[in-house]
């Protein structure tokens, strides 16, 4: 079969991997029938983050169940399922916590164990702790959406979450990719008055309004705090979610919020040092990290098909799984927010 393998910096492939069997009785192969590129492989992609060359690539996608090994008994064959970025096992302490990221025998999807999620098919393992089947097969139309589920949606969802966003607040959303985007959304379901998207960048900033942004600042740094304590009369924003994970985006979290405010982190950190002086003088809270999206998939999916929430236009790129090298670049280039790929 088919799949994105990397070997080296700006060196993604399709490549012909070995077809996925059941080895485990936990298993289960997926037929995938989309998948996507994620901002965070981009910091592989770009060789910020360690490469074994000729591993897959990809830990997003969405498909039909194949076959699954002897134990397996939420799922069946012919079920449509969403498969979260991280294989959980459902049944150890941090799994019943509702902390599936940090399943206690977790597997990342896209690693030795678990093949990515950017090819033709799929064997994930501890199948009744991860996937997540939907009633019955969606339509078309749904697939992008149901697929924001496997992370991009979910992780915005746990920024807001641990920011602990409620009604009436002014929430301030610090990165403008698809977690951003999705932060957006959530703050808004979740009762905002207020969402603030700091964007540099026109298409963005549009989709943040269309998902319920009030306000948009195009500053960065000192700029943008200046102006985010302009619009809430010095006193700074009720939340904040930090979705870039740089140095810069994390000064930025911290000089906005007010005081007693938390800020939710879902950027995977890089050469982040958090400001611990200004936390205890201001008694602001930093929560959040890799995100338990299989315990917010229930709630989610129901929303999605519901027609109540839309993340799925965050891909504003779609293209055939043979041009991935092409979605890794456009994406790089900052001229695509999210790609999705069809095998």
């Amino acid at each position: 079969m088919r799949a994105t393998t990397i070997h080296a910096p700006f060196d993604v492939r399709l490549s012909e991997v070995p077809d996925p069997v059941i080895v485990d009785p936990t298993d289960a192969v997926i037929k995938i029938v989309a998948g996507c590129i994620c901002g965070s492989d981009l910091w592989s992609y770009r060789g910020e983050n360690k490469i074994k060359p000729g591993s897959r690539i990809g830990h997003e996608y969405v498909g039909i169940v194949e076959e699954v090994g002897a134990d397996v008994r939420t799922v069946k064959p012919g079920d449509f399922v969403v498969t979260p970025f991280v294989a959980s096992d459902g049944t150890c302490p941090n799994c019943l916590a509702g902390y599936q990221s940090v399943c206690q025998h977790i597997v990342g999807i896209g690693s030795d164990r678990a093949d990515g999620g950017q090819g033709e098919y799929a064997k994930v393992p501890y199948a009744d702790g991860t996937l997540v089947a939907t009633p019955e097969v969606p339509d078309d139309k749904l697939i992008p959406s149901l697929l924001t589920l496997s992370d991009v949606m979910g992780t915005g969802w746990h920024a807001a979450r641990s920011a602990r966003v409620k009604a009436g607040d002014t929430v301030v959303v610090v990165g403008d990719g698809a977690v951003g985007l999705c932060g957006v959304l959530a703050a808004v379901r979740m009762g905002a008055e207020k969402v603030v998207a700091l964007s540099r960048h026109e298409s963005r900033q549009k989709l943040a309004k269309s998902f319920g942004a009030t306000h948009i600042i195009a500053e960065r740094g000192d700029d943008a705090k200046t102006a985010v304590l302009e619009l809430t009369d010095g006193v700074g924003a009720d939340a904040v979610l930090e979705c870039v994970g740089t140095d810069q985006s994390f000064r930025t979290a911290f000089d906005i919020a007010r005081a007693g405010a938390t800020v939710g982190f879902v950027g995977v950190p890089h050469g982040v040092e958090v400001p611990i002086r200004r936390m205890f003088s201001k008694n602001v809270g930093l929560a959040g990290g890799v995100a338990p999206v299989r315990a917010y998939l229930p709630e989610l999916m129901t929303a999605v098909l519901a027609g109540e929430i839309e993340p799925g236009r965050v891909f504003d790129q779609q293209l055939p799984l043979a041009e991935v090298a092409e979605g890794y670049l456009a994406m790089h280039d900052r001229r695509a927010i999210k790609t999705l790929l069809w095998p």
